[in-house]
């Protein structure tokens, strides 16, 4: 390929895709050098050189319960930026998780001749298999982080390529408690409790409460501990300390943070996980967790009506068992989440296993996924001027 400057829309809609997009996009420069990215990112992809026409914020909207508020306002600025798209013709667009967003643009800019691919799959292995055709209609290529994706896709007849995980490559193999416990100044001889109740603002809204009211009857008894908690945004981290005020909390020994939630959980012992990516970070951090959800009790019943994997924890999909425990919406009340992070504490082979299992998830998964996803880029263009 030659090294005329390329153009790339992309598109990430939260912080997790945000990290992806930024890692993708200089893997793009180190392997083409003249490259151009915009559309909408986060502050990560900016600091690659990203131009983004949106705030990324705008769509960090989680379930149907809370999108029915926004819908208004993402698919304009969807028409937005299609429009700009379609009028800048980009060599290529990369449509980086956020399929609700992402998949109806990439529909867009393929049906128009400017390939798409998608990055990170929709949990099809999850819901109902009219996804895959869905995927099929909008998307020249799909880049997959688990091993299991890969196959449901070539069945379906969409080019795919397993990456595996960029997490997988930056968090150490064998993470230092000590220099983690030290980094954050935690205090030495307890047990120390991650606890990371969502990235979201909406996820805050229904678990933060929960996330308190745990703490303090885990602290009921085992006095001897101290509960980290890092938060992705200053508006979570307020959340959560409002939380502990009107819970009349403060007592707590309790250390609230904006970032570092990967120093918290290589200093941990033990975990209490939102279900999502938190859930991969803290396997490959080897921390034992107990895993937590609520949300709205809409986006919850259509939910139900439509999940049909027993689980739905990361560690517990790739596991293809109940490796950790779940709780979920009216199950995850304090009383049973207190429970059962003490019974995961107190049961020392429960631990080993979930650790042992995390080793394995590391290596497979290990795959210098940004170089791999890279490669995998600049062939569809390869392909495209063929």
């Amino acid at each position: 390929m030659d090294k005329a400057n390329l153009r790339v829309g992309m598109v990430a809609g939260e912080a997790s895709g945000d990290l992806l997009g930024a890692h993708l996009i200089g893997a793009l420069k180190g392997r083409h050098g003249a490259m151009e990215f915009a559309g909408i990112g986060g502050p990560r992809m900016a600091q690659e050189g990203f131009e983004s026409h949106f705030p990324m914020e705008k769509l960090s909207v989680r379930g149907y319960g809370e999108l029915f508020g926004h819908y208004g306002e993402i698919m304009s600025i969807r028409r937005r930026l299609a429009k700009q798209m379609l009028e800048a013709r980009p060599d290529l667009f990369i449509g980086v998780d956020s399929s609700g967003f992402n998949l109806g643009l990439e529909r867009r800019m393929k049906d128009a001749g400017i390939p798409a691919i998608h990055y990170v799959s929709p949990s099809i292995w999850a819901w109902r298999g009219w996804r895959v055709r869905e995927i099929a209609r909008s998307v020249n290529h799909m880049l997959v982080m688990f091993p299991f994706e890969e196959p449901l896709y070539r069945k379906a007849g969409v080019p795919v390529t397993y990456v595996g995980h960029p997490l997988a490559d930056v968090i150490p193999q064998q993470p230092k408690k000590d220099d983690a416990r030290a980094q954050l100044r935690l205090p030495s001889g307890k047990l120390i409790v991650a606890m990371l109740p969502g990235s979201r603002r909406s996820e805050l809204h229904y678990m933060a409460d929960a996330f308190v009211l745990t703490a303090h009857r885990f602290r009921q008894e085992i006095h001897d501990v101290h509960f980290v908690v890092p938060t992705v945004t200053r508006q979570t981290r307020d959340m959560f300390e409002r939380a502990l005020h009107e819970n009349q909390r403060t007592d707590l020994p309790l250390t609230l943070m904006f970032g570092h939630s990967h120093e918290a959980l290589a200093a941990a012992d033990i975990a209490l996980v939102a279900s999502g990516t938190a859930t991969l970070e803290a396997a490959l951090f080897k921390t034992p967790m107990v895993i937590a959800y609520r949300q709205s009790p809409i986006t919850w019943a259509l939910m139900r009506a439509l999940l049909y994997l027993p689980y739905v924890g990361l560690p517990n999909i790739l596991a293809g068992e109940r490796l950790v425990p779940e709780l979920l919406q009216d199950q995850a009340t304090p009383a049973a989440l207190s429970t059962a992070l003490l019974d995961l504490w107190r049961d020392a082979a429960a631990k080993r296993r979930q650790v042992e299992r995390f080793h394995e998830f590391h290596h497979l998964l290990r795959q210098n996924t940004a170089v791999k996803a890279a490669d995998a880029v600049l062939g569809v263009l390869e392909g495209k001027k063929t």
